[in-house]
């Protein structure tokens, strides 16, 4: 997630020096073509007034897109929120209902044991939204590459959380976090079983782990279900067929100013027009998925270590790691 409150131009060039080069070969193109065709008679500009009504139905278009695009972002933004406020309450709950040292000479273990089982989960969970799937970023329309770290395959952040014997277990299923998850449930079970924990305060920390299922659910609906493709594709299409004849409309407009003297303004002023169109067709294909490990996603590093901090905390340990900070910017 891009931090900075303005975006650095050096990031804005990096997305767009390519189109912006075409911007200006095509305009030239248009124009040069014009004058010399105008010199024979004959006339390759479009009415400007039909352009318009093709920009603004695109505007429009692409305003519905980046709006559900948005929503997209801003709902994986709230499931974290939520995994991160009952991380909390898994916590504290452990914490509260399973005895204390002073009882039982094994429970500070015991806590520790499903406080850290909790935190290969949300670790597990990240490393699965952000393993390549169809919405890869090779498939979207061009991106540059900033060199962010590849957080895909991080399986270090499962192991220290796990005996070995359950880390080779869960790596082994097609789904580590509904696994561990799993586990926690047969954790409670066997300490009913074995007096430690009612029947009452079982199903409590049941709901919460049914909670944790459902959060889980909904980030992989988002990341399994692509944007509607009939709304990204035309969309795309759509802007680049403006784009296309944007040129042939103002070529028009300039070349009836002071007999052709200021026809070389489309050039600059097609290049800007198309600049807007693509940039905002840009920003909404690039904020469709939240989980791709890249530069608009949700943080999940950064809120699995803030979780990791807060949980070991009440643990009460005190070799903490350091919180995740933006590098150039950018907070993964």
């Amino acid at each position: 997630m891009y931090v900075r409150r303005n975006i650095r131009w050096s990031l804005i060039w990096k997305f767009a020096w390519k189109n912006v080069l075409f911007f200006i070969i095509w305009a030239i193109i248009v124009t040069v073509a014009y004058a010399i065709f105008l010199q024979q008679g004959i006339d390759i500009s479009i009415p400007f007034l039909p352009l318009s009504t093709i920009g603004i139905a695109v505007a429009f278009y692409i305003g519905f897109k980046n709006s559900q695009s948005y929503d997209r972002f801003w709902e994986g933004r709230k499931i974290w929120g939520g995994i991160v406020n009952y991380s909390r309450t898994w916590a504290n709950q452990v914490l509260s209902y399973l005895p204390n040292s002073e009882v039982n000479s094994t429970s500070s273990s015991l806590h520790t044991e499903l406080v850290y089982r909790h935190l290969a989960w949300i670790n597990a969970l990240r490393i699965q939204l952000r393993r390549t799937t169809m919405l890869d970023r090779n498939n979207l329309s061009y991106v540059p590459d900033l060199k962010l770290n590849n957080d895909r395959e991080c399986q270090e952040y499962i192991r220290i959380f796990l005996s070995d014997d359950e880390y080779t277990e869960v790596l082994q299923q097609a789904n580590t976090a509904t696994h561990l998850v799993k586990n926690q449930g047969k954790a409670l079970r066997a300490l009913v079983k074995e007096n430690e924990l009612d029947s009452y305060r079982q199903v409590n920390m049941m709901q919460t782990l049914e909670e944790l299922y459902n959060l889980q659910g909904k980030c992989e609906r988002i990341k399994n279900t692509p944007f509607p493709r009939q709304y990204a594709f035309f969309s795309t299409v759509f802007v680049w067929i403006f784009i296309v004849l944007l040129p042939f409309g103002l070529v028009s407009e300039f070349g009836e100013m002071s007999n052709n003297s200021v026809i070389w303004l489309t050039v600059p002023f097609s290049v800007l027009i198309s600049w807007i169109f693509v940039t905002i067709e840009t920003v909404g294909d690039n904020s469709e998925d939240p989980f791709e490990n890249y530069i608009n996603d949700v943080p999940m590093t950064a809120l699995c270590r803030t979780i990791e901090i807060d949980l070991r905390q009440l643990l009460n340990e005190t070799d903490l790691p350091a919180k995740i900070e933006p590098v150039n910017d950018i907070l993964l």
